[in-house]
């Protein structure tokens, strides 16, 4: 018999609102009997239809509902479905060479990840229910993208908490060590197997567009990564330093900086934090600086110690821009939220003794779209601030 899930009074109100998530705690009570990440029907206190999803005991997130109509079923109809609708909005938005495909809850697929790098496709399931079903969902994007290879890219720590275990590797065809993309113009190679994330950071690219506006003279690039920043604004900058903790990444820069013929680009290894404050100490200026670090933090409750440090490399790096220079802030934390990054930004103004003008602010490429009821789905901050 399968499994019908009670909410607790009132506790359907986020859920019937878009979100997909209904947690452990919110739960009155369970009836009937299944596998652990088959379907089960959520209902109110009373008895109303709330939805349907994919059950799993061993996390917070007892159920991720993603069929809302009591006459669907599951199968590989739905899916088929819900990836041709979501791979036709971002051949609408013009996207070719590289873009999220698949981007789980705002699609109506939640815990699945897939992104197109040309003809390869990399795959990520981050729930149980997911992994379960992962030979149709191959089997299905094969069918919608006729890809040369697919490869799974699930070693987030986020599924443990589902009870899985870390896996990469080939899941349909071949798959090469690196492919060459094309974004805003520029040849980069993405490394699918060792990259981070699925190998390339794709929600920043229109944002790295954006930033070459900004980028004339000299410019730092800090945690810079693969070099999407910085190339982008070796288009139009005298000088760029591409900084990072990686000399990987480093030798992505370099290679992704021949690719395109860009010999204004050079490269620092080291913890940026530290670079930072030599360049304070030595009086240097530039003329844009980026910042675009990794989370600094993963949950909530390091939401107060991630903001400590973004203040203190914010402050930093405005003493290092020349006055009517520009600096760049990025944050890729949902815990921290668009508003209580400009208040840092702002604290980070007052400690620089600078004073500071807001330009733009921006937030992931499209091909990333947030729901509004969902607020894990918008993540990334993106602030252009003159420095006067």
């Amino acid at each position: 018999m399968a499994y019908s899930v009670y909410l607790k009074r009132g506790e359907e109100k986020r859920i019937l609102g878009g979100h997909s998530w209904v947690y452990a705690n919110e739960v009155a009570r369970i009836e009937g009997k299944d596998k652990n990440g088959a379907l089960a029907t959520v209902y109110t206190f009373d008895g109303a239809f709330v939805g349907k999803g994919y059950i799993n005991h061993l996390s917070k997130i007892l159920v991720r509902i993603f069929i809302r109509d009591e006459n669907l079923v599951d199968g590989e109809q739905l899916y088929a479905a819900r990836i041709k609708t979501a791979v036709e909005h971002r051949k609408k938005l013009g996207y070719d060479s590289c873009y999220r495909a698949i981007f789980a809850e705002a699609d109506d697929l939640p815990a699945l990840i897939v992104d197109k790098y040309e003809d390869v496709l990399v795959m990520q399931c981050l729930s149980l229910g997911i992994d379960m079903r992962k030979d149709m969902l191959v089997k299905l994007l094969v069918q919608q993208f006729s890809p040369r290879g697919i490869y799974e890219r699930s070693d987030v720590a986020v599924r443990t908490k589902e009870g899985l275990p870390l896996t990469e590797g080939v899941l349909y065809g071949e798959v090469p060590d690196r492919v060459i993309v094309t974004e805003n113009g520029l040849k980069i190679a993405v490394d699918i197997k060792h990259g981070q994330k699925t190998g390339y950071f794709l929600d920043q690219k229109e944002n790295r567009l954006a930033a070459r506006r900004y980028c004339r003279g000299e410019v730092l690039d800090c945690f810079c990564n693969s070099g999407g920043f910085s190339l982008n604004a070796a288009t139009v900058a005298d000088s760029v330093l591409a900084v990072d903790i990686s000399k990987t990444a480093l030798d992505s820069v370099t290679e992704n900086a021949k690719l395109n013929g860009l010999d204004n680009i050079t490269v620092k290894c080291g913890d940026v934090f530290d670079i930072l404050r030599q360049f304070r100490a030595s009086g240097s200026k530039f003329d844009a600086v980026i910042l675009d670090p990794p989370a600094f933090c993963k949950s909530a409750a390091e939401v107060k110690d991630a903001l400590r440090g973004y203040r203190d490399i914010n402050a930093i790096a405005m003493k290092l821009v020349r006055g009517g220079g520009y600096l760049i802030s990025c944050s890729c934390s949902h815990y921290v939220s668009a508003q209580t990054f400009e208040n840092m930004l702002t604290t980070a103004a007052a400690d620089s003794g600078r004073r500071v003008r807001l330009l733009e602010v921006k937030s992931q490429a499209p091909d990333h779209p947030s729901l509004l009821s969902a607020e894990e789905t918008s993540y990334l901050k993106f602030f252009v601030l003159q420095i006067l």
